[in-house]
């Protein structure tokens, strides 16, 4: 049977001189969401929308600036030979591991500026960066990066596709694993967990804790599928900062646990 391979156009709408991405477009509809969802929470714990908003404001482009530097810092041998490509974040290359560090750097300052206990205020946003990322990845879907190996049309529609997704999987020629779904739909169900996890007797510190193990389990077994994987020597860089993740989230909760000074989450 012969299939007519069209991709998905990622470019949304223009106007004049200017293209308006899908990626784009993506990542801000992310962040919107997670904005109102962590605003929600935060004014059942007694944190008022003016601090997420104030937050926003520093977070997210200190945040996309990080991500953009861990990106560009792995692809520097690339990036040393084009250097006007370095600004171009609309094409992609945005490194989560970057966004993260910078995120949280940032809202740790924050906190400390605005006195607020920072545990308190990762837990009540550790769903909403999750569900962000979740969204996010259709942006890596849009401009076909983030795939993994070769497969066959045959693999793609036993997984019960609809066509928009196995025709924009088809790269440079070949069928490519849908990694960018495999990790969305595993963001999705890591926030479902957290959401759970509201409601259990966790101490401060702890969702946020689970958001870092969860996902970074999820985030180890896809980055080893995929084939535009950041390097640092032999190992791919994902899954080195995936398994310190883990290991340092778990011996966290373990010490914290001992101590009983610190309040649970619903407190």
């Amino acid at each position: 049977m012969l299939y007519t391979i069209q991709p998905l156009d990622p470019v949304a709408f223009k106007l004049g001189p200017i293209s308006v991405r899908w990626y784009g477009i993506i990542i801000v509809t992310g962040i919107i969401i997670a904005y109102f969802l962590a605003v929600r929470e935060g004014k059942k714990r007694g944190i008022r929308e003016e601090v997420f908003t104030d937050l926003l404001i520093w977070a997210v482009p200190i945040a996309i600036l990080c991500a953009r530097i861990y990106y560009v810092i792995f692809q520097w041998d690339y990036y040393s030979l084009y250097p006007e490509q370095i600004v171009q974040i609309w094409r992609g290359g945005l490194a989560i591991h970057g966004a993260l560090i910078g995120a949280v750097a940032t809202a740790a300052v924050f906190c400390y500026k605005r006195k607020i206990p920072f545990f308190k205020l990762a837990d009540i946003a550790a769903p909403s960066l999750i569900i962000g990322q979740a969204i996010g990845r259709w942006g890596n879907f849009m401009n076909q990066e983030a795939y993994g190996g070769v497969v066959t049309r045959e693999f793609l529609e036993g997984l019960r596709l609809p066509d928009f997704i196995i025709n924009q999987m088809y790269i440079d020629g070949q069928y490519r694993h849908p990694t960018f779904l495999y990790e969305s739909l595993w963001n999705f169900f890591v926030f479902l967990l957290l959401i759970l996890l509201r409601r259990t007797k966790v101490k401060q510190g702890e969702i946020f804790f689970a958001y870092l193990i969860l996902y970074s389990v999820g985030r180890f077994f896809v980055e080893g599928m995929r084939t535009d994987s950041l390097m640092f020597f032999n190992l791919r860089a994902a899954q080195l900062v995936s398994v310190s993740l883990i290991v340092i989230s778990a011996v966290l909760i373990f010490v914290r646990r001992r101590n009983k000074e610190i309040p649970r989450y619903s407190e």
